[in-house]
């Protein structure tokens, strides 16, 4: 076994506070916890050289969720209408959050952009946020996909279907595309159990609200982001996200199982 990538502790703050955690790996590995550039907790495994036939992560949290109330917020009067500039200090920190994938179909993401918003309409920053949400929740159908990557906005738009990742990622081209600093958020979702959640990862955006903060939008239920919703690691691109990264030297004929299992306490 080369050595793993983990992200799987939940992002703590005023949000969210995690009251027991453990992490049990076999083969016994040695961890070395580190924070990214974006503030991700990132457990670095790293194993003997003794050859093995199974490879078992089990994380397991228990948290305690604040976010009761997620449109309890305020937006900076400078950004409450669309549209409007971030502040020069700000910008220099979120550019990389701005800069749009350029094999992107500029097409594509306008004529979204013109069936949310029309040039000269007054409309509240967070309404037209919301506005975009909904819009993908009804566009396009879920459907759960295996393959590793994320689809790009265009491929998602032309067969109608995507995956909660293809949303989020075609969320934040669109919402990148309207000058907005956005970034892709990999979690857990709270919900019972269906044909759409039957125990995996959870994917959605994150915009920046000046006097809000990084703000959730998931365009896959069609709502802001609160109470059901717990976050373990964000970036500015979807494939810097996986909560498991790494490789082995063996046979190719190897299988991989997941699951994710969210419940409340009694």
């Amino acid at each position: 076994l080369e050595p793993h990538r983990l992200l799987l502790r939940p992002r703590e703050g005023p949000e969210l506070h995690i009251e027991s955690a453990s992490l049990e790996i076999s083969p016994p590995a040695s961890l070395r916890w580190l924070r990214d550039v974006e503030d991700n907790s990132v457990a670095i495994a790293t194993f003997g050289k003794t050859g093995i036939n199974k490879l078992s992560i089990e994380s397991e949290a228990i948290i305690q969720q604040f976010n009761q109330s997620p449109l309890d917020f305020l937006v900076s009067d400078y950004a409450l209408y669309y549209p409007f500039k971030y502040l020069p200090e700000d910008m220099e920190i979120l550019l990389p959050y701005l800069k749009i994938n350029q094999s992107t179909d500029d097409f594509l993401l306008d004529e979204m952009i013109a069936n949310i918003w029309k040039a000269g309409e007054q409309i509240q920053t967070y309404s037209l946020l919301q506005r975009l949400c909904t819009t993908i929740h009804q566009t396009l159908s879920y459907q759960l996909r295996e393959e590793p990557g994320v689809q790009s906005p265009t491929q998602t738009l032309a067969l109608g279907t995507g995956s909660c990742r293809d949303s989020a990622f075609l969320f934040i081209e669109t919402s990148r595309r309207m000058g907005f600093a956005a970034r892709f958020v990999s979690g857990y979702l709270y919900a019972q159990p269906s044909n759409d959640n039957f125990g995996a990862t959870h994917a959605w955006a994150e915009v920046f609200l000046p006097g809000a903060g990084w703000k959730g939008f998931d365009p896959t239920t069609g709502n802001i982001v609160g109470s059901d919703h717990f976050a373990v690691a964000v970036s500015r691109r979807p494939e810097s996200v996986s909560p498991v990264t790494g490789s082995f030297i063996g046979p190719s004929t190897t299988t991989l199982d997941v699951g994710v299992w969210v419940s409340q306490e009694p």
